[in-house]
């Protein structure tokens, strides 16, 4: 028990509890400082250990900022809607994608152009699947899968490219603008691209 006027013991971090706390500081880091500035020390300063616990678990700064952004991404997952209808569920799944990846968008890909990427040697494709994961790919397998249980649309009639371009518009923006788009681009991709393009396929299937 502590000592009257003492400060309370600090409870020893461990496993996935220090891992996570970890890797926030990371992320801080690298939003408050960009790839660049960024350093292993200034990593363990933030995190109030030593730099010894971040070398256990990431042999240098590269895989350590990939590690920070995967976990901003996972722990903080895009809500996948379920509306009822393709248009709709598009709509609130590309709007949802713009609001809770704009910053994450501006940060990773801020430290992909200041060193990351010549740093690992990796295309900008490669980056962005490391940044990404499967995730999008899941989102979109789900909504396609939901409309064709209702018979909103054929999956099998309509190409992988048409079915991926929606996500692909979105993240492309977001690279570009860095910033959340406007329901009104999100609109476009939605009422004046994509689906036109699925209706197309469909009455060619016929």
């Amino acid at each position: 028990m502590d000592e009257p006027g003492q400060e309370p013991a600090r409870q020893r971090r461990r496993g996935q509890q220090l891992e996570s706390e970890l890797l926030d500081a990371a992320w801080d880091e690298l939003a408050e400082t960009g790839f660049a500035n960024l350093t292993m020390d200034a990593v363990a300063a933030r995190a109030r250990t030593g730099i010894a616990v971040l070398y256990r678990r990431w042999p240098n700064k590269d895989e350590l900022v990939f590690a920070a952004i995967e976990h901003r991404r996972k722990s903080r997952p895009v809500p996948l809607p379920d509306t009822g209808a393709l248009r709709t569920d598009l709509l609130a799944a590309l709007t949802g994608m713009g609001q809770a990846r704009s910053d994450f968008s501006a940060i990773a890909w801020g430290a992909a152009h200041s060193g990351l990427l010549a740093s690992t040697g990796m295309t900008p494709a490669e980056m962005r699947e490391r940044f990404l994961g499967d995730e999008a790919l899941s989102r979109i397998q789900t909504i396609y899968q939901r409309a064709h249980d209702r018979g909103e649309i054929d999956l099998a009639s309509i190409p992988p490219a048409v079915l991926a371009m929606p996500f692909d518009l979105v993240r492309h923006d977001l690279l570009m603008e860095r910033k959340a788009l406007k329901p009104a681009r999100i609109r476009t991709i939605i009422e004046d691209l994509f689906l036109p393009l699925v209706r197309l396929h469909a009455e060619g299937s016929r």
